[in-house]
């Protein structure tokens, strides 16, 4: 009987583990499959996130150094080199500049030709550099979109007979009934945002750039209105429009008045890109601090309307050009709040990432220069942080450093969560 009762708890004992082990396998497998399920999700949203990187002006200027002689052919032999960097990064697209100081690296009937490109502003190149750009990002599969600094003229210089004769900016100083169409301040040039006139330039511009060239977007970065102190603020720069407007009686208002002017023309271009070809994307990248940018002494962007609204941006590509140790704008706080304040999901949240401070001993805090030029994965821990909040993409800044010696072992181990 006791052999018996020995046997029978040997067998149920046995029951029991092949259970467990039958119910785990079960579990795995239940397990894993979710996994590989959970990792297929996580590929096709990479597949289909925003990976960008700026090309400026000074790009150009490499061009120009590096070639001596400069043609259609040499400019597409360069520019496929780019193309091939960024593609082998696991990039997507490329933000060209094609208006950095009120020039153009195209064919316009706006704008002078841009010195960047032939050496002198006002000189044809003897070639599209847009037009070449655009054809050879399309033939390696990557997208491409054009990059305008909205009223910037000329930065470091108020010298008017330094700008093209068929510089608009020009030809509105030496006519007394535009003249302030341009303003200067603080040894740099710019066009007048309360002007009608300025808007309506702009927008042109904007328009003869998607009707002539196959874009997939146009970009606008954070060169707005520049910075005013206390003491100034309500006397410099368009204080005479302000003024001279119906907002000009209220106290302060001047604040609310630059909002709408800024909010004016990015509607405007928004409404003549969607126009022109609706599948065009127009976005902005505005300086990271949200504080900066709701100050009454500086940019002058209403970024809250135009995170709530489908009429101003189809996307907001804030520069957090800081690390995770900044003392007070630390990379994941601040792009945790942009996260919060686009929750709304009516328009596309791509972050700006500094490749420019891998590297290099850089930064706000001895702890946040130490990152930079020792973290070798910073880069990679940002794109990781920013995706974890849901974040649409990114844009990296820029593609002189994304080849540098410099910022290399960053840059590596950036290119090991882009592509996948």
């Amino acid at each position: 009987m006791l052999k018996k009762g020995k046997l029978f708890l040997a067998l149920l004992l046995t029951c029991f583990l092949l259970g467990n082990t039958f119910g785990s396998i079960a579990v795995n497998a239940a397990g894993n499959s979710a996994s590989q399920a959970a990792q297929t999700v996580e590929t096709m949203s990479k597949a289909n996130e925003y990976k960008a990187f700026w090309f400026s002006y000074y790009d150009y200027d490499a061009y120009r150094a590096k070639y001596k002689k400069r043609n259609a052919s040499t400019f597409k032999k360069y520019f496929r080199k780019v193309v091939k960097k960024g593609k082998s990064l696991g990039m997507n697209c490329i933000i060209v500049h094609v208006r950095p100081f009120g020039d153009a690296m195209y064919k316009s009937k706006y704008f002078p030709w841009s010195k960047c490109i032939s050496g002198k502003q006002g000189k044809n190149p003897g070639f599209d550099p847009l037009k070449i750009m655009t054809s050879v990002a399309h033939a390696n599969g990557m997208k491409i979109e054009a990059w305008i600094n909205p009223y910037r003229v000329a930065a470091g210089s108020t010298n008017y007979s330094r700008l093209s004769s068929k510089n608009p900016a020009r030809k509105w100083h030496n006519n007394k009934k535009t003249r302030r169409n341009v303003l200067a301040y603080r040894g740099s040039l710019y066009y007048n945002p309360a002007k009608a006139q300025v808007r309506e330039l702009i927008v042109n511009g904007v328009k003869e750039i998607v009707q002539n060239y196959d874009v997939d977007g146009i970009h606008m970065d954070d060169y707005f209105y520049p910075t005013f102190n206390s003491s100034n603020v309500n006397s410099a720069f368009d204080a005479k429009e302000y003024k001279a407007s119906t907002m000009g009686k209220h106290k302060n208002g001047i604040v609310a008045f630059r909002r709408q002017q800024v909010n004016a023309l990015v509607k405007a271009i928004h409404s003549a890109v969607k126009a022109t070809k609706p599948n065009v994307t127009f976005g902005i990248s505005p300086a990271g601090n949200i504080d900066n940018l709701t100050s009454k002494y500086s940019y002058y962007v209403d970024i809250n309307k135009w995170l709530n609204s489908h009429d101003y941006v189809d996307y907001i590509c804030p520069q957090i050009y800081w690390g995770f140790k900044h003392p007070y704008a630390k990379f994941d706080r601040v792009t945790k709040r942009w996260m919060k304040a686009a929750k709304s999901k009516k328009v596309k949240v791509y972050i700006g990432i500094a490749v420019y401070r891998a590297g290099h001993n850089t930064g706000a805090s001895s702890s946040e220069r130490r990152e930079w030029r020792s973290d070798a994965n910073v880069l990679k821990k940002q794109v990781r942080y920013a995706r974890k909040k849901g974040c649409d993409g990114f844009a990296f800044f820029d593609y002189q450093d994304l080849k540098s010696k410099t910022s290399a072992r960053a840059v590596k181990n950036l290119k090991k969560v882009l592509k996948r």
